[in-house]
């Protein structure tokens, strides 16, 4: 399985489709896979949504409900918005639910968007309200083309944005996401795009890049300079996010792919291939460059949570390790941390064994954040994938936050309130169990570190 698809909510259940192929763990005809939850931890699997058929394949997507019956479907119809490929044409058409989304029906009139000629990449719709009339986000090319409508038929173009001038164009843009967000501590607000790039990204290969600005229920336009690249999350496995629709809580809760086209083939996952990484809430936060997006991964989370390790108010010097020697495979670790001037560098080594490490590092004198997995366990399948990941990171107030989350294939790295991101997969051996704290330079003073083993959540 490769992107989320459809993400709506709908009487008392988060509905998840992804791009799925049932008959194989390589790329091949794609459907919509299907599964619902209650709580966004525990999922149950459902039946194939959308089967591939003389029409092609079914690539991503979006959903919605069609309270006011818009379309003619039904009084709260769910209502799913996708791109048939057939032979390199793209299409955008429409399937249909009254039955709380256990049975699909596809639309006789399709397609409601044909394939232009001679654009190739022309695909991935995402399909909300606004005021109205609907709105259909479009990845075309290195643009995004929006549509509006009034009953999800019949749709025409209202703007473009993009064309190759804005933002990361090194690869083809893909699976928009369009929303609005209020900027945290004041009464303002902006709407947000973000666009998966196939090549890229600022770990190689495929990346999530957004860009912030406004939205006249018609066209997208920046606030920032067109050369600005903007980045979700500096690691290598985290694309092709979407967004929940009609989220009961007003939030919005972004779920990405956690791959990456480099290598999404190869890695050596046995039986399986394909994962998600955790629901993130975003959210708009003021720095000194400006507007950005900050992640934070969903509160819920904490029900999964035991007790494991705890310190607070302790000097930590080169050579000490507060953890001595803890062992754990899957667990949630948050982490106050105060540099002295002397701090050169500090972190964890995660899942250690042998010669087996991942590394995550906050260098002081760089401010910068760091990510290695060169030495994280199976990694010789592709030339990419041994590597460390960098990025950017604010050190000047002396105080760093880090939320870390470690299964037993993925890291995700939420640092300073989710400002800066980084999420790879490892492969490491199930024997690498050891967790580590070191400090480089200098001492550094820990105000708290917790550490907690996570249960395994059911899915059926």
């Amino acid at each position: 399985m490769n992107d989320p698809n459809g993400l709506v909510y709908y009487d008392g259940e988060y509905h998840l489709f992804y791009q799925y192929h049932p008959h194989s763990d390589v790329w091949g005809p794609m459907h919509w896979g299907h599964a619902v939850s209650t709580d966004l931890l525990h999922w149950e699997h459902l039946p194939i949504a959308l089967y591939p058929d003389e029409h092609g394949m079914i690539f991503s997507g979006s959903a919605v409900v069609d309270v006011e019956n818009t379309a003619g479907f039904g009084m709260n119809a769910l209502v799913a918005i996708f791109t048939y490929n057939r032979d390199y044409k793209e299409s955008q058409n429409l399937a249909y639910s009254t039955d709380r989304g256990r049975t699909w029906i596809k639309y006789a009139g399709n397609p409601v968007i044909p394939p232009p000629n001679p654009l190739r990449d022309f695909r991935d719709p995402k399909v909300f309200q606004y005021e109205d009339h609907w709105v259909m986000s479009l990845a075309a090319g290195n643009s995004v083309e929006f549509f509006t409508s009034p009953d999800l038929k019949n749709w025409e173009q209202s703007g473009t944005f993009g064309g190759g001038d804005h933002g990361s164009t090194v690869g083809v843009w893909e699976t928009p996401d369009l929303f609005k967000l209020t900027v945290a501590s004041t009464n303002q607000s902006r709407w947000v795009l973000t666009v998966g790039v196939g090549n890229g990204g600022p770990a190689g290969g495929s990346g999530t890049q957004y860009f912030i600005g406004d939205f006249d229920g018609r066209t997208f336009v920046s606030e920032n300079p067109k050369e600005t690249v903007l980045w979700a999350d500096h690691g290598a496995d985290y694309y092709a996010p979407q967004s929940w629709s009609n989220e009961p809580g007003g939030r919005r809760i972004m779920l990405g792919w956690m791959s990456n086209w480099q290598y999404a083939r190869e890695v050596p996952s046995n039986g399986w291939r394909g994962i998600f990484n955790l629901p993130r809430e975003v959210s708009l936060i003021e720095t000194k460059g400006g507007l950005r997006l900050g992640h934070r991964p969903i509160p819920e989370l904490r029900s999964l949570r035991s007790d494991l390790f705890h310190c607070e108010e302790r000097l930590i010097r080169p050579g000490e390790d507060p953890l001595n020697g803890l062992q754990a495979d899957v667990v949630e670790i948050e982490a106050e941390i105060q540099i002295q001037p002397s701090t050169e560098s500090f972190g964890f080594h995660l899942r250690k064994g042998g010669e087996e490490r991942t590394t995550l590092s906050v260098d002081a004198r760089s401010h910068e954040i760091f990510l290695d997995r060169s030495h994280s366990g199976q990694s010789g399948f592709h030339e990419n994938f041994p590597s460390r990941h960098a990025a950017a990171l604010d050190t000047a107030q002396g105080t760093i936050l880090l939320h870390i989350f470690l299964d037993r294939c993925s890291v995700e790295v939420f640092a300073n309130n989710g400002l800066t991101c980084l999420s790879d997969l490892i492969y490491p051996s199930a024997e690498s169990l050891g967790l580590e704290f070191f400090t480089t330079g200098g001492g550094v003073h820990i105000r708290s570190l917790d550490i907690y083993h996570m249960a395994e959540t059911k899915t059926h």
